[in-house]
């Protein structure tokens, strides 16, 4: 143990003494690595600057799911977090029309910067879980390449459309109660159709945060695992339910305000090295 740490830092050194612009990019270190870690479970940094350690692989086909995309090699994840795709497919399940989950990326082996797509992803405590219905479980691997998820919204994302069903709120409203739970994307308008929609407790509503995107699929994040030191959680949503922050979204995309003159250009994301993320993720990356 104590040769891999020092061959860890030595390796972080040598990226560290040729210069941040000669680094391989972290992206080019983690996108190569196809297994994870043998080292204890652990998230590092944040969930979009960081690693993680010890992942564990979801099984391609579960009693009530499915892994999508399997060429991409980005069904790994912390314990809890396959542990939690376990019990909300299994509540899925249960729903009308749905055998389960079909679930999409959730990180590399590895974690860490994604050769392609997300700037997320890299703790291995996000999830992205198809608005499609999971009616079929024994979708080959070619299937899970071309088949896709079907689109959730109407009106660029004010509205929902008619494949929206109360087996999708109940769902995410099962997504979202769960305690490891941070928050869950949506696009606009199912939130405001949820908010419309609930007549019980809406506490959970809170957790539910519109994002662009996120019509195809909805993008669970959970919390920092406890005990997990080195983890970074993102601040709590706001207090509320949301629900009126999000019809002020949809009010915007209906009725556009006109564009602010003063706004400054939006900066270019630089690429990070592996020096930019949290010290323990060159010994991740080290580990056999």
């Amino acid at each position: 143990m104590r040769l891999l740490q020092l061959a860890a830092y030595a390796f972080a050194s040598m990226i560290l003494a040729t210069g941040a612009d000669a680094a391989p990019l972290a992206k080019e270190l983690f996108g190569a690595k196809s297994k994870a870690s043998k080292q204890r479970a652990a998230a590092y940094g944040s969930y979009s600057k960081g690693c993680v350690a010890g992942a564990v692989q979801l099984p391609e086909t579960g009693p009530t799911w499915q892994a999508m995309r399997l060429s991409r090699n980005r069904n790994w994840g912390h314990p809890e977090t396959i542990d939690y795709i376990r019990k909300l497919s299994a509540f899925a399940a249960r729903q009308p029309g749905w055998d389960g989950l079909y679930i999409g990326d959730i990180s590399q082996p590895r974690g860490g910067p994604m050769l392609s797509g997300h700037r997320s992803h890299q703790i291995g405590l996000d999830i992205d879980i198809w608005m499609r219905p999971a009616n079929d479980l024994r979708l080959s691997r070619r299937n899970r390449e071309n088949i896709s998820s079907i689109s959730m919204r109407r009106a660029n994302g004010a509205f929902v459309n008619s494949s929206w069903t109360g087996q999708h709120h109940a769902i995410l409203r099962a997504a979202a109660k769960d305690k490891r739970v941070a928050r869950i994307f949506v696009f606009p308008g199912a939130k405001v159709q949820m908010c419309k929609d609930e007549k019980g407790d809406r506490a959970w509503l809170r957790k539910i945060r519109p994002w662009w995107g996120h019509h195809y699929h909805f993008h669970v994040r959970l919390k920092c695992p406890k005990g997990v030191r080195g983890c970074v959680n993102q601040d709590p949503p706001p207090r509320g339910d949301g629900c009126a922050d999000a019809q002020q979204w949809v009010n915007n995309i209906l009725n556009p305000p006109p564009p602010d003159p003063n706004a400054p250009p939006p900066k270019k994301r630089r690429e990070y090295v592996l020096a930019d993320l949290p010290k323990q993720c060159a010994s991740v990356l080290q580990s056999r």
